[in-house]
């Protein structure tokens, strides 16, 4: 699943923030299904992912991801550094893992060359890596 959030984007990165914006940050909602063979695939990325609790799990959940999300992206602009590593306390049971850094990947996909192309008047496709 991080290896298919990863080529997602790496896909669109041009297309995320084109003009490099700082102090922005936004919450991705990707559905994946796993086949009889145990085989995962990506469905759909959403830019707008519902927030709906309609049950105890995401009651839980939904609330924990969207704050620690808010810690992660907007206390590092109130507190100095070193103090937002102590406030940060991030809820054990929603773990975070850098998957996709611009500055890395887009140094590493300089010296590729993909097999896809978007064009601002088309969709964009549904890239499900093997």
């Amino acid at each position: 699943m991080q290896r298919l959030v990863t080529d997602s984007f790496r896909a669109v990165q041009g297309k995320i923030d084109p003009r490099n914006l700082s102090g922005q940050f936004e919450v991705f909602g990707y559905d994946f299904m796993i086949d009889a063979d145990f085989k995962v695939w990506m469905i759909e990325c959403n830019t707008n992912p519902s927030l709906e609790i309609c049950c105890p799990l995401l009651a839980r959940l939904i609330p924990e991801v969207l704050d620690n999300s808010f810690r992660l992206a907007v206390d590092p602009y109130f507190y100095p550094a070193e103090d937002c590593r102590k406030k940060v306390d991030l809820m054990p049971r929603i773990k975070y893992t850098l998957i996709f850094d611009s500055s890395i990947d887009k140094a590493a996909n300089n010296n590729k060359q993909t097999d896809f192309e978007i064009s601002d008047d088309e969709e964009q496709p549904l890239i499900i890596a093997d």
